[in-house]
C-alpha cells in the first residue's frame, strides 16, 4: 500500500530546468523550487514512477534520504546510521556513491565514501562499494548521489538507474548522436504542435524525428526500459503495472502529421530507421538518404527542427560556412513560412543561414557549449 511522500529532485541539463518544471506540472506533480541543475518537487511513490515514465527532458530523478550536518568523520558516520538505507536497497544489492564537495570541511571524496559504506554495511546483505563523482554506477548498483555543502550532507537515492535520455531504442547511432532528452528538449520548447509537418533535413541517426515521433503518439519515453525504483523493497508492482497500462492506453496509433528526416550519409538513415523500429515509430517517421539540397518537405507551413555540425577542429568552421549558407538557400526556397529551430554553437554560423533567430535556451552537447534557436523561414 502507499503511503507518505517522497522529496524528489530531477536532474535537468544545464538550461532545461524550466522545461522540466512544465513537464512535471503537465503530470500534476507542481515543483515547488527550480534551480541550476534541476526541479525540486514532492509526490507519493506513484507520482515519482509516473516522472520517470514520463519525463521527456530530465536526466535523473533523487529521492532524498537524509539531510544533516557533518563536520567530522564521526559525525558523518554516526549520523548516516540512522539512516534507513533499507528502504532503497535490497538484500545482495551493492550500495555505491557518487560524492561532490564544496567548503566543507569533508572533502576527500574516498574517505567519504567509505564512512557512509561502514554506516550502511550494518544492513545484512548490504555490499558498499566506494564509488567518486563522475562516475556511473556499474551493473544493478544501487547509486547514491552525496552532496557536502558548508558541512551540510544530503544523501539521494537514483530512482532512475541508467540516464532517463536511455530510452531503449538507441542502438544504433551515428558520429557525436544528440541525446534523447536534449532532442525532445528542442522540439518542444521550439513550440512545435502535432498539427503540423516536421523536417529534420541533417536528421543523424534520427533521435529528433524520433523523439517527435513519440511526443505525437503521446507514447511515453520510459515504456521499453526499466527503472532502480523497481528494484526497492518499498516498490509497489501493482501500481506500477496500471501507470504502465494507462500509459499504453494513451498512446495514439499513428502520428497525426508526416514526420520527416534525411542525411547524406547512407549508414546514418539506416541506423535512424532501426531505431524508429526499436521505438515503435517506424511508421510515422519517413527517412530518405539524400543531401540538404534535394529535400522535399511536405507542402504548407510546418516545422524545420535540426541539429547541424559545429565544426570543433581548427579549420572546420570555416568548411561549415558553405553547408549553413546552403541549408538556409535550401529552407528560403522550399520552406517559405515554416519556423526553424536549430541547435547551434557559434553566432557566426548561425547567421551564414540567413534567418533572423532568437536564443531559446543554452545548454551543453558533447561538452560543447549550445543553444537552440528560433525563427520563421
Amino acid at each position: 500500500m502507499l503511503q507518505g511522500q517522497y522529496e524528489c529532485y530531477a536532474v535537468a541539463p544545464p538550461g532545461l530546468e524550466t522545461l522540466t518544471a512544465r513537464e512535471l506540472r503537465t503530470l500534476g506533480l507542481a515543483p515547488w523550487r527550480v534551480e541550476p541543475g534541476g526541479v525540486e518537487f514532492r509526490c507519493t511513490p506513484e507520482g515519482l514512477y509516473a516522472a520517470n515514465l514520463e519525463l521527456r527532458t530530465a536526466s535523473r530523478v533523487l529521492v532524498r534520504m537524509a539531510r544533516f550536518h557533518a563536520s567530522t568523520f564521526y559525525e558523518l558516520e554516526r549520523r548516516a546510521k540512522r539512516v534507513s538505507w533499507e528502504r532503497f536497497t535490497a538484500s545482495g544489492v551493492a550500495l555505491q556513491f557518487r560524492i561532490t564537495s564544496r567548503e566543507s570541511k569533508l572533502y576527500h571524496q574516498r574517505a567519504v565514501a567509505e564512512r557512509l559504506a561502514a554506516a550502511a554495511e550494518r544492513l545484512a546483505g548490504v555490499r558498499a562499494a566506494p564509488h567518486l563523482a563522475g562516475e556511473d554506477p556499474g551493473g544493478d548498483a544501487q547509486l547514491v548521489v552525496v552532496r557536502l555543502v558548508h558541512d551540510e550532507c544530503t544523501l539521494s537515492a537514483d530512482s532512475s538507474g541508467a540516464h532517463l535520455h536511455h530510452r531503449g531504442y538507441r542502438l544504433a547511432s551515428a558520429k557525436a548522436p544528440l541525446r534523447e532528452n536534449l532532442a525532445a528538449a528542442m522540439v518542444l520548447a521550439a513550440g512545435w504542435e502535432p498539427s503540423a509537418p516536421l523536417v529534420d533535413p541533417l536528421a543523424g541517426s534520427g533521435t529528433i524525428p524520433i523523439e517527435a515521433a513519440l511526443i505525437a503518439r503521446r507514447i511515453a519515453p520510459g515504456l521499453s526500459r526499466a527503472f532502480g525504483f523497481e528494484r526497492w523493497p518499498e516498490f509497489d508492482p501493482a501500481c506500477w503495472s496500471r501507470l504502465v497500462a494507462a500509459a499504453r492506453a494513451r498512446a495514439l496509433p499513428r502520428a497525426p502529421c508526416r514526420i520527416l528526416g534525411s542525411d547524406r550519409d547512407a549508414g546514418a538513415v539506416a541506423a535512424a530507421a532501426a531505431n524508429a523500429e526499436r521505438a515503435g515509430v517506424a511508421g510515422d517517421v519517413e527517412l530518405r538518404h539524400c543531401a540538404v539540397s534535394a529535400i522535399e518537405p511536405p507542402p504548407g507551413p510546418g516545422w524545420v527542427v535540426t541539429n547541424p555540425p559545429y565544426g570543433v577542429r581548427v579549420g572546420e568552421r570555416a568548411k561549415l560556412r558553405n553547408l549553413y549558407a546552403q541549408l538556409g538557400n535550401v529552407l528560403r526556397r522550399r520552406c517559405p513560412g515554416c519556423a526553424l529551430a536549430m541547435l547551434s554553437a557559434h553566432p557566426e554560423l548561425e547567421r551564414q543561414v540567413g534567418v533572423p533567430l532568437q536564443p531559446l535556451f543554452d545548454t551543453t552537447n558533447g561538452g560543447l557549449r549550445v543553444r537552440l534557436v528560433r525563427g520563421t523561414i
